[in-house]
């Protein structure tokens, strides 16, 4: 328990400091939501508006009243969709992401974990090489490259799936499989490292001499002996794919969050700014909290103190 309370003091720090951050650089750019260039309004208005949302007090004002709001749960409302507060608009469109995100992570873990076992116990053959190639690959090829790709095969070539939208479970399959590419790689490149590590001690030299099956070796005792690397991997990867992508959902048109990470700075939707940032690092130090009590569940020995 004092761990958990040292741990979520840690957390409210770390929240405070991003808001803080987040609030310096987003007003230090130049340019406002409601200038000329994006909204024409005659000065009275334009003075009005910006009363109403606050943005004629002092920065260390605007700040103060913004933690006091977000204390009581009220983030404002979003510029870029009037009459629709960030909580609203986050119940609205995360579930999209969050849902493209699960699909990915359930199909990049049990394969990349498989490629990776696969390779490390055929080490040097033409399973191992051609893991490690389609590994490397996924890994170094952006998203919106595997996007395109997916489309001009899939669907102009062959004509077997749509091009976009997520109404449908056709309009899912290539959204999944591109954003799933990069984690699946690195997750069986990891797992391989970890596995030819675990293969190398002493105890399995020890299990083999004693007649155990290789199968029996290689999941409950060399498997089991990689796991604390893969979870420091894996751990990270589900808040970076909960929180949607730019550039997959912009490709496939999917009405997700990624799309208002751009659009948000672009206009100077500062209260969606401020949500979107809040929300990732809530997402990241929840779950390297998470990944700890992992760490002791799967080696006892470990301890957090």
């Amino acid at each position: 328990m004092k761990y958990i309370a040292l741990r979520l003091l840690g957390l409210i720090a770390v929240v405070l400091f991003v808001s803080l951050v987040t609030f310096s650089i987003m007003h230090a750019i130049p340019g406002g939501p409601f200038d000329e260039d994006k909204m024409p309004l005659p000065k009275e208005a334009k003075q009005a508006i910006l009363k109403s949302f606050g943005l004629d007090k002092p920065l260390w004002k605007q700040y103060l009243l913004y933690l006091w709001n977000a204390l009581h749960l009220d983030f404002g409302y979003s510029y870029q969709s009037p009459g629709e507060t960030v909580i609203q608009l986050l119940a609205r469109v995360w579930p999209v992401s969050m849902q493209l995100g699960a699909m990915s992570l359930a199909l990049a873990i049990p394969i990349g974990l498989l490629l990776g076992v696969l390779a490390a116990v055929r080490q040097n053959s033409w399973l191992d090489y051609l893991t490690t190639f389609l590994a490397t690959l996924t890994i170094i090829t952006p998203h919106f490259v595997l996007a395109i790709t997916l489309i001009l095969i899939l669907s102009t070539a062959l004509n077997l799936l749509p091009t976009g939208g997520w109404d449908r479970p056709q309009q899912w399959i290539m959204p999944v499989i591109a954003y799933s590419l990069s984690p699946l790689g690195t997750i069986a490149r990891y797992t391989r490292t970890a596995m030819l590590e675990a293969l190398r001690s002493d105890f399995v030299r020890t299990a083999r001499a004693k007649g155990i099956s290789e199968f029996r070796v290689t999941m409950k005792h060399v498997f089991k002996n990689a796991q604390l690397p893969l979870i420091t991997i894996i751990g990270p990867m589900f808040p970076n794919l909960l929180t949607g992508s730019i550039f997959v959902e912009g490709i496939f048109r999917i009405p997700g969050l990624g799309q208002f990470f751009v659009t948000s700075v672009y206009q100077r939707d500062y209260p969606m700014i401020m949500g979107l940032s809040l929300l990732a690092a809530i997402l990241v130090t929840v779950v390297y909290l998470i990944t700890d009590f992992v760490y002791m569940w799967v080696d006892p020995r470990i301890k957090l103190e």
